[in-house]
């Protein structure tokens, strides 16, 4: 009898970063090395608090330090395999306001670009569907309405995308 292995458990947080140019409200996405457009996340360092780890790496990846935490958006999770090990992500997100414009994309961190967009470019560009339902929670949060919550559909990144 052969046991199967728990999938290792890793846990993340993001953010999703937007400014307002008068009436029009962009939102700031990082495309990865694998060039999937999406949001700046990553894991937490012991002892972080979610919404900390999203502010350290939104900075991190994208040069975006001066950011103001406007409310937890969503947690997600989905399952993938690297190296031959199934891993079960959980990250958290969070939506932050910036006036900043420039971006900085730290090619040390694995990513290659940084754009800004409105919604309906955003949701074009995002690689995944579960992170297209993370923005489309945010946009109802800055619209001031409530969305129910996202269903429980796993995507599967591409292999050693984490």
């Amino acid at each position: 009898m052969t046991r199967k292995k728990k999938p290792r458990e890793e846990v993340s947080a993001g953010g999703i970063v937007f400014r307002r140019d008068g009436e029009r409200t962009f939102f700031l996405l990082i495309r990865d090395p694998y060039r999937n457009w999406g949001f700046p996340k990553g894991h937490l360092e012991d002892g972080e608090a979610p919404d900390a780890a999203a502010v350290r790496e939104v900075a991190e990846e994208t040069g975006i330090a001066d950011v103001e935490l406007r409310s937890a958006v969503e947690t997600i999770d989905w399952t993938f395999r690297f190296r031959g090990r199934k891993i079960h992500k959980t990250c958290h997100f969070f939506l932050m306001e910036t006036t900043q414009r420039r971006t900085a994309p730290q090619a040390k961190e694995g990513i290659t670009a940084c754009r800004w967009a409105t919604y309906e470019q955003a949701t074009k560009m995002i690689a995944y569907d579960n992170a297209r339902a993370v923005l489309e929670q945010a946009q109802a949060i800055l619209e001031g309405r409530e969305l129910a919550p996202a269903d429980d559909a796993v995507d599967t990144p591409l292999p050693g995308v984490s």
